[in-house]
């Protein structure tokens, strides 16, 4: 069965780098994921100063946030990134990070975005997702 995601990099626009420039999926099964960060069950900050750390600990919560949804990673159509230190280090933390979560064939299309401030000091990243529900489409 063909997916019901399309992943479209147009030759007209410069080759994306961790990303696709156009995903789409049916509107029907469409699920928005709030802005996930580095708590742990508790509501404690994983990583304090540890790009790397808040990384996974923001994308293993947003995988439990997409699995209530009857979703997963494979299914994200974009991720939108808040970021304190978009310095070129943190961000290849980020992205050597999100390979553990990512199938580098078929990424979503992904914004990402400097920030001043997050809802607490420690925390560096936050991260929102849009994706459809598995099945979708079929």
């Amino acid at each position: 069965m063909p997916s019901p995601i399309r992943y479209q990099n147009p030759p007209t626009l410069a080759t994306p780098s961790g990303f696709s420039h156009v995903t789409d999926g049916p509107a029907d099964r469409i699920v928005f994921v709030s802005g996930q960060v580095a708590y742990d069950a508790q509501g404690r900050v994983v990583g304090a100063g540890d790009m790397a750390a808040q990384t996974r600990q923001v994308l293993r919560n947003l995988g439990q946030a997409l699995e209530a949804a009857d979703s997963d990673f494979a299914h994200v159509l974009k991720f939108t990134f808040f970021v304190r230190d978009m310095s070129a280090e943190a961000i290849a933390q980020i992205r050597e990070v999100r390979k553990e979560f990512l199938d580098e064939s078929r990424l979503p299309a992904s914004t990402m975005v400097g920030v001043a401030a997050l809802a607490k000091d420690e925390l560096l990243l936050e991260v929102e997702a849009y994706a459809v529900r598995r099945g979708a489409g079929a």
